[in-house]
């Protein structure tokens, strides 16, 4: 966890570098922990097949871990989604399987069951409900950032949603350990143009975060919960900025900043301790609009 500033006169924000996990982002931690758990319970064998839907990171990371186990492991990801993925993908000897961009991830998570359904062998990870997943976060991450935060005190946590489980997990682990925490979501909306006022509170240019795709999210209990809503544009520009700094990352992390940077602005508070986190690397969007 190391302490940004994009300027001098902005605040300081702690960011916990996730796209230093080996397969470069923080979907390392559930893929890996949800895999182990499932081992120890005999629900998965050598002989299982692993079969995730996922838009980039989760895939790559269940790619690697299955590799790491010797288990086969196949991706369903909407069509559209860069080549870059893809081919990490299949570099760790992984199967991908792409779906009707139309249908989205809903599509890919409808044949992920279809598969299931049709051979016993096939475990589904399940990460938008899968409780192993905010688990991850709440023993491992949580930990991390608490040995290394200021007086072992968070004052908030910022992060975009796409399974709910960074957040809910942060949060949960954090709140365990006596922290007084605000959890914050970062929200990216989009304009279709400086002039347009009918914005919406999502935005698909910013891969990974989704819109009420989280059950893990929807069910958690999180008492005094702020939504920081971010413009994409000033995402991709935050995350412009970071990569110029030395970080190499996606555009998630940018918004997680931007929305970080906000909250720090509006408690005016020097002293606080806000933490976010830089979730993935960048090479897996060299091929889209960050990049062009």
């Amino acid at each position: 966890m190391v302490t940004v500033r994009l300027g001098p006169d902005d605040p300081t924000i702690w960011c916990k570098l996730e796209f230093l996990n080996p397969s470069g982002s923080s979907k390392d931690r559930i893929a890996r922990h949800i895999l182990d758990k499932a081992w120890r319970m005999g629900i998965i064998n050598a002989d299982s097949i692993v079969a995730e839907a996922s838009s980039g990171s989760t895939s790559i990371a269940f790619a690697l871990a299955c590799a790491q186990m010797g288990i086969r492991f196949v991706a369903f990801m909407p069509e559209g989604v860069s080549t870059e993925r893809v081919k990490m993908i299949q570099a760790f000897g992984a199967e991908v399987r792409l779906t009707p961009a139309k249908t989205g991830i809903p599509g890919s998570i409808e044949e992920t069951l279809r598969l299931a359904q049709a051979d016993p062998r096939v475990f589904l990870p399940k990460q938008f409900e899968n409780p192993a997943n905010a688990e991850a976060h709440k023993i491992h991450t949580a930990c991390e950032i608490l040995d290394q935060a200021p007086d072992s005190r968070v004052d908030a946590i910022v992060s975009g949603v796409g399974t709910g489980g960074t957040l809910v997990g942060i949060y949960q682990g954090l709140t365990a350990a006596g922290c007084q925490v605000v959890p914050v979501l970062a929200r990216p909306i989009h304009c279709h143009s400086s002039i347009d006022l009918e914005c919406c509170s999502f935005s698909s240019r910013i891969p990974g975060v989704l819109d009420s795709m989280s059950e893990i999210f929807k069910t958690a209990q999180l008492p005094g919960l702020l939504t920081m809503e971010i413009h994409d544009e000033e995402a991709l520009r935050t995350t412009k900025a970071l990569i110029r700094l030395g970080f190499p990352v996606g555009p998630s992390s940018g918004l997680n900043f931007a929305a970080a940077r906000a909250v720090a602005l509006a408690l005016g508070r020097l002293d606080a301790t806000i933490v976010t986190v830089f979730a993935d690397r960048m090479e897996r969007y060299f091929s889209t609009e960050l990049f062009q």
